[in-house]
């Protein structure tokens, strides 16, 4: 069950991006609860495109708290933002390229090549894949979440 918290800030940014061009889908721990697996978000993670992360900083200005800026680390570089909507964050990234274990930048992903929708409450939410979700977390090292997530996906 998704705290009705969550729920109702993901109604918001469903109203405000549905009708847009904006190649978005929901990644992240809330995206996993949207598909079953027993996880509780502790924000929300947006993944789009660079031109995406600006109209979504855009369309949520009111709700701005850290501006949509370019920036890298040592294993991850994207177009980063927040917003908070009633308490929650929720954080923007465009064009994300992560660094694998092997220190080699993966290509920017597409949301939409990994993307696939659910309903809830109504809606039709894009998300991202949890098969591709896993491979992500492994390619990025993080071990746990990728054995939590195959672990769900071999047995539900």
């Amino acid at each position: 069950m998704i705290d009705p918290v969550y729920l109702n800030v993901l109604c918001q940014i469903h109203a405000r991006l549905s009708n847009t061009d904006v190649n978005w889908v929901v990644t992240g721990s809330l995206g996993f609860a949207l598909q079953g697996v027993p996880v509780q978000p502790n924000d929300i993670d947006l993944q789009t495109d660079k031109a995406g992360a600006y109209e979504i900083e855009h369309l949520f200005s009111d709700v701005v708290i850290r501006k949509v800026r370019f920036s890298t680390t040592e294993r991850i570089k994207s177009h980063f933002g927040a917003l908070q909507i009633d308490g929650i964050e929720v954080e923007i990234m465009g064009d994300i390229q992560k660094r694998g274990a092997d220190g080699v930048w993966e290509e920017i992903v597409d949301p939409a090549r990994y993307k696939r929708t659910v309903e809830i409450d109504g809606m039709l939410v894009p998300v991202l894949s949890l098969e591709y979700e896993y491979q992500a977390y492994l390619k990025f090292g993080r071990v746990e979440r990728a054995k939590m997530l195959r672990k769900w996906l071999d047995h539900g």
